[in-house]
């Protein structure tokens, strides 16, 4: 299994990832995101943006490198990055299909992504994926299961991805929603000829939507490596957006509250890979300072009063724009 490579690694930071769902298309929904990009969003601009991330990542003792289908160019600008470093050997990549970019580099679309689990998606995108990234892919995930997909009841579309299992790909799930819980108990339970099908989970966790924990854990428990994605809440842990607690802790810590943030993520024991989200060096270099925040009794149990209902958390998520 792929990350079991990560398991080796020695640096502070080799449980922090990088996603790409921000660099690889020109919109996106998290807050900040006019201050950290600019007006300059060509395919060139955020393609050397993208790969000034990967260096900064990579030499700061990241690993593990998140890209989808539907965040635009990301698989090729990692692509681009990994050609120009085949000795590279010790990187993790993963992947995502099941939603398809449709903004055509525009931040005003009106779609910017449409969803489908469907098997024929599956071979349409599984071929796009491979043909970017060959055989540096090492995860590929079902984009965003709800406990409605048709990917946890279609037998045709676990063989196959069985059929790819076996031929040395990994395969994982990612959710979203307030029933994320259920999603991943739901996969938990797929099989293929008595084998579990799914690897890996990668699902949303950070201060204000704890909801999946007790399923996460179920899934770390049952050998699958969880990933956590928005740990950053979409930025509204981040900076000036962040509650009073956040910045209060970090304060005290004399780190940014996006580091203070992840650190929850990062102290939890299901917690296999954290991604950052950054757009920014910067912000990289800050998030990684997450692997050295030491929380202690009581700023954890300040941290957890900031909890919200995961319909309410999912709403307001929702209402962001993509900016």
């Amino acid at each position: 299994m792929p990350f079991a490579r990560l398991a080796t690694a020695t640096t502070p930071t080799c449980h922090i990832g990088l996603g790409l769902a921000a660099v690889g298309r020109p919109g996106y929904i998290n807050l900040g995101r006019d201050q950290d990009l600019g007006e300059d969003r060509s395919v060139e601009t955020l393609r050397t943006r993208t790969h000034e991330l990967l260096d900064a990542a990579y030499a700061q003792g990241v690993r593990y490198f998140d890209a989808a289908r539907s965040y635009g160019r990301s698989e090729e600008f990692l692509a681009e990055w990994l050609k120009a470093r085949p000795a590279f050997g010790d990187i993790v990549v993963g992947s995502k299909w099941g939603y398809t970019y449709t903004a055509g580099w525009s931040t005003d679309a009106e779609q910017h992504e449409v969803k489908d689990h469907t098997l024929a998606t599956y071979e349409r995108q599984r071929a796009e994926s491979e043909t970017l990234l060959g055989d540096r892919l090492d995860l590929y995930q079902i984009h965003s299961v709800t406990p409605d997909s048709p990917a946890l009841t279609d037998k045709e579309l676990h063989a196959r991805l069985a059929e790819a299992a076996e031929r040395g790909l990994t395969i994982g799930f990612s959710t979203s929603g307030p029933a994320q819980a259920e999603a991943i108990r739901a996969a938990l339970a797929v099989t293929v000829d008595g084998e579990p099908l799914f690897r890996t989970v990668q699902s949303t966790y950070n201060a204000l939507e704890t909801s999946a924990a007790p399923a996460l854990a179920e899934a770390h428990d049952a050998g699958l490596t969880v990933i956590v994605k928005e740990g950053m809440a979409n930025g509204r842990l981040a900076g000036p957006h962040a509650p009073q607690v956040v910045r209060e802790i970090a304060e005290q810590a004399g780190l940014g509250c996006d580091a203070v943030a992840l650190a929850v993520i990062l102290r939890q024991p299901w917690a296999g890979v954290v991604l950052s989200g950054a757009a920014t060096t910067n912000q990289l270099a800050s998030n990684l300072h997450a692997a050295v925040v030491d929380l202690d009794d009581d700023q954890v149990t300040r941290l957890a009063t900031l909890a919200e209902e995961p319909q309410a958390y999912w709403e307001r998520r929702a209402q962001l724009p993509w900016h």
